[in-house]
Order: structure tokens, then C-alpha cells, then sequence
């Protein structure tokens, strides 16, 4: 099945402790049906100091389920997103406007 949230997506948070946060998607793993949105999520990590890295409490942003997720269309509001074909390529589009979300 074609994936209708991608990396560099600006989605808005449905459900959860950061519903109504946006953020752009970092990465996607369609097998766990999960992805990390920048901003959102986030969980401190203790780390050792070490000669590369400081060390410390580091905020780290964590997977969300991607039914958490809804796309942002033009006019800033959530959408979900359909596939139609527009000459001879499938592509992504908005539910609410219409609009293609892929050029």
C-alpha cells in the first residue's frame, strides 16, 4: 500500500499528551506503522559523557503511531489524504481542498 504520510510531511498531532503540536515528520517505519515528528514526543535520555558528546539529559523525540497523525493542507487544517491519478502518475491529495499534496 502507497504510504500517505511522508519524511518532510507538516502533520498536527490528533491524539495523545502533545494533541494539537505540529512538526514536520524526520522518518517514517511503515513495518511498525509508526513515525518521529520533530518536536513531539519527546523523552529525555541519560547518556554518558563520552569524547565525542557532552553527556547529560538529552530530549530525544520518539515514534508515534502514525493514526495519530493528520496531514496539514494549504489553509492549515488537518486532512487525510486520497490518491487519484493525474496523467498517468499516482499521486497524494488533499481530502478537504483537493489539492495535490506531491508535485
Amino acid at each position: 500500500m502507497a504510504a500517505k504520510l511522508k519524511k518532510g510531511d507538516k502533520v498536527i498531532v490528533l491524539a495523545g499528551k502533545d494533541k494539537g503540536k505540529q512538526g514536520t515528520i524526520q522518518s517514517v517505519d511503515p513495518k511498525a506503522n509508526k513515525a518521529v515528528v520533530e518536536g513531539v514526543n519527546m523523552a529525555v535520555r541519560h547518556t554518558r559523557q563520552s569524547q565525542q558528546s557532552q553527556g547529560g539529559r538529552i530530549p530525544k523525540p520518539m515514534p508515534i503511531d502514525l493514526s495519530n497523525l493528520a496531514i496539514l493542507d494549504k489553509n492549515g487544517k488537518p486532512t487525510r489524504v486520497g490518491f487519484k491519478l493525474e496523467e498517468g502518475k499516482k499521486v497524494r491529495y488533499a481530502k478537504t481542498t483537493g489539492d495535490v499534496i506531491d508535485a
